[in-house]
């Protein structure tokens, strides 16, 4: 997913509001069509911002070089991820001893998978649960995948 899709949308966004601000206020009417109109692209906008800053990027277990920043990604990460998983979603599981235990699971398997030997393994794992329609990006899940996948590349089938 491109990184700059969220800033042209709202670039756009608004160039379009203040086409319609400067209309409004050229013609000197204060009509209430026009009002509506902005009013909708604010509200819009507003939405659109909030969704934005409110979710913290994924990071890369073994692109993780250990700086207070980085840490504070992973950690908004698991929180995010963890409170959309267990009080966003249809689970009725949002409870502070349910959060706080998923937050511990996700940051011990984010820690595993930063000590992962084989990358281009981990890189299928998070293209699979991560980059898709599976939207099952929690670093429990990807800790878990990984060493199936690595347990099973070094199998074969045998009567």
């Amino acid at each position: 997913m491109p990184v700059f899709t969220g800033a042209k949308a709202v670039i756009l966004f608004l160039q379009l509001l203040l086409t319609d601000s400067y209309r409004m206020s050229a013609h000197c009417c204060y009509d209430f069509y026009y009002m509506e109109i902005v009013m909708k692209k604010l509200l819009g906008l507003a939405t659109l911002l909030l969704s934005f800053a409110s979710h913290a990027a994924f990071v890369h277990p073994l692109d993780f070089d250990g700086s207070e920043a980085q840490k504070t990604e992973v950690i908004d990460y698991i929180k995010d991820r963890v409170y959309q998983d267990y009080c966003d979603s249809g689970l009725d599981m949002c409870q502070p001893t349910t959060l706080r235990m998923m937050e511990k699971q996700n940051l011990s398997a984010f820690k595993a998978l930063t000590t992962a030997k084989n990358r281009a393994v981990l890189d299928n794992v998070i293209a699979t649960y991560c980059d898709s329609a599976l939207d099952m990006c929690t670093y429990a899940n990807l800790d878990m995948m990984y060493r199936q996948n690595v347990k099973a590349s070094n199998e074969t089938l045998s009567w």
